[in-house]
């Protein structure tokens, strides 16, 4: 099982349910760093579906897929176009197992997809949405924003999201192309 939570409940929860006696197997999380302070740390644990994504909002002009801390900034590109464009967003939390029903849900639903990541592009969380969608025989316009296949040089992680293309800014301008 290989997750990322989108913040600090969700990490919560996935810790949690990654130690329950029922899921003994080899379980990766990929710690949300943020410098948002965990408040309601004292809520009670939920246990997770394992390879269960959630929507987090509703649309029907594009999708935009997102694992781990990624989710955050595009909630914030959601809320902001809310009047320009429709827009369903999954946390997709597993890159492995994915979703299939949600994919399934998605792929149907939209011919315009976006998978935001930060992770490499290679190999990543939207080369596996590629995968799927290629062995299902689905064909949506998907586009594919991460970290590309070259040496970032160090800086901050705006700085780093900036140069990559997945921060709020490169989010807008791929809606931008996606859906003139």
């Amino acid at each position: 099982v290989i997750s990322a939570p989108m913040d600090g409940i969700e990490f919560r929860n996935i810790l949690y349910t990654a130690q329950l006696p029922e899921n003994n197997c080899p379980f990766v999380i990929r710690y949300p760093r943020s410098h948002n302070p965990l408040k309601e740390w004292e809520k009670p644990f939920e246990k997770i579906e394992i390879g269960k994504a959630r929507r987090l909002s509703e649309g029907t002009d594009i999708a935009i897929l997102t694992i781990g801390t990624t989710g955050n900034v595009v909630k914030k590109v959601v809320e902001k176009n809310k009047d320009k464009y429709s827009i369903e967003h999954w946390d997709m939390r597993f890159v492995s197992p994915l979703d299939e029903e949600a994919l399934r849900h998605i792929f149907k639903s939209f011919k315009k997809i976006i998978t935001v990541e930060d992770g490499i592009l290679k190999g990543g969380f939207g080369s596996a949405v590629i995968e799927f969608m290629s062995s299902n025989g689905y064909a949506s316009q998907l586009k594919r924003l991460g970290i590309p296949d070259y040496f970032v040089e160090h800086g901050t992680r705006r700085e780093l999201m900036h140069e990559c293309g997945f921060d709020e800014e490169g989010i807008e301008k791929t809606l931008k192309d996606l859906l003139p």
